[in-house]
């Protein structure tokens, strides 16, 4: 067999492809290699692999079990139905996986505070957690919209002891979270730490978060084939900037008669412009926060408006690596709307009393829509990246339950 193809990427130069690189200005470009040389030593360590095995144990719950969701796998038909229970995690998501390494690479490089950006909340609470664990100051930029949408992680962030600042230029979502958290990082590069929420921005990051979230996949692949016997035929996860979905894709790359299925955000429509955030769908190759990568663009070659009913997913770009992997056919990328994701949260609740994230009831709308057309011999796997505590008043208050 082949080298896998994360060994394989990226490249010297932090490309998949034609796509990722380092777009950033001269002075910051010494940054980013800094902490590329940092991660290249700090990664082949004992004891620092031993530091974050033991926390993603005894301080995260890992390894997250995978659930047969029995009751809704026989309500629909065909395909057996099966969730990775990254919702279980401390933080109650796949984001702390990663945290944890940056604060930990953070400490390493002796940095003074960690800056970052979160769009649903999840991010912000698993930084603010590592943060507040590890004694380093956190600051995170969130969008005004999803302040007001996602409150009780906005509580969560703050009796950790983060500062929370409100972003309301713009559309004051994820996007505009970046650029505001990127801009106080620019202050002062040389002591600050950018810790990126997800498999995007200049190389490094693309490969670091990946590295961490692979704990996902390599748990799922041993669990299915130990419980099973075999892989499973599908391989399913939500999509916004890509964490949680590569997290779960590296393991399977090589398994050739595995199918991965990312699941962007539809919105209220692919064909309504600025109403949806499906970038690998409908945007094309171009540059968005220091990479080479898909990005929903307007005529004038500016990040268009976008939208998702998860926080989490509303971001014109996509993570390098995903945009390599639509390329060469090994993802098949395919959308879900706000709707189907709205039926999703609340199917998965009432009929297995787990209450999803609404980014993850994306890849669960996709896994409603699929397993029918599909034999009972057949299995899919979920990444269930979180669980839907922060979404859990908007839900009500949009079907009238509150």
């Amino acid at each position: 067999m082949n080298a896998p193809l994360q060994a394989q990427l990226p490249d010297a130069n932090g490309y998949f492809g034609k796509y990722g690189g380092q777009l950033v200005p001269p002075h910051l470009k010494k940054a980013m290699d800094d902490i590329a040389r940092a991660y290249a030593e700090i990664r082949e360590r004992k004891d620092f692999q031993d530091k974050l095995a033991g926390l993603l144990q005894d301080y995260v719950g890992r390894p997250s079990p995978i659930f047969y969701a029995r009751r809704l796998s026989k309500q629909l038909g065909g395909a057996q139905i099966h969730l990775k229970r990254e919702d279980l995690n401390h933080t109650g998501a796949h984001k702390i996986n990663h945290c944890l390494g940056e604060v930990l690479l953070a400490k390493f490089m002796g940095k003074t505070k960690v800056i970052a950006e979160t769009g649903a909340g999840q991010h912000g609470v698993a930084l603010a957690t590592a943060c507040a664990l590890m004694g380093i100051p956190c600051e995170i930029h969130m969008g005004q919209v999803d302040i007001e949408k996602e409150h009780p992680n906005v509580t969560k962030m703050r009796i950790l002891g983060c500062t929370v600042v409100p972003v309301t230029r713009g559309a004051a979502t994820l996007k505009e979270a970046v650029d505001s958290a990127f801009e106080e990082y620019l202050k002062d590069p040389e002591h600050f730490f950018y810790a990126i929420g997800s498999v995007v921005g200049p190389h490094p990051f693309p490969m670091v978060v990946r590295d961490f979230q692979a704990v996902v996949g390599r748990e799922a692949r041993q669990q299915f084939q130990d419980k099973h016997g075999k892989l499973p035929d599908y391989v399913a996860a939500c999509v916004g900037g890509g964490s949680n979905a590569i997290g779960l894709f590296t393991a399977f790359l090589n398994d050739a008669l595995v199918r991965l299925v990312g699941v962007e955000p539809a919105g209220e429509g692919v064909d309504k412009a600025g109403r949806h955030a499906a970038t690998l769908t409908k945007g094309k190759p171009g540059q968005i926060h220091g990479m080479e990568t898909y990005v929903l663009a307007n005529a004038a070659g500016e990040p268009d408006a976008v939208h998702s009913i998860a926080s989490g997913l509303d971001y014109p770009g996509i993570g390098p690596e995903h945009s390599y992997l639509k390329d060469i056919g090994r993802v098949e990328y395919v959308t879900a709307d706000d709707q189907e994701c709205l039926d999703a949260f609340m199917r998965l609740s009432r009929i297995e009393g787990i209450i999803p994230a609404l980014e993850s009831a994306h890849a669960v709308a996709w896994a409603m829509r699929t397993a029918p057309t599909l034999r009972a011999d057949q299995n899919i796997l979920i990444n269930l990246s979180g669980r839907g505590d922060k979404d859990a008043d908007y839900v009500a208050k949009n079907l009238g339950l509150d």
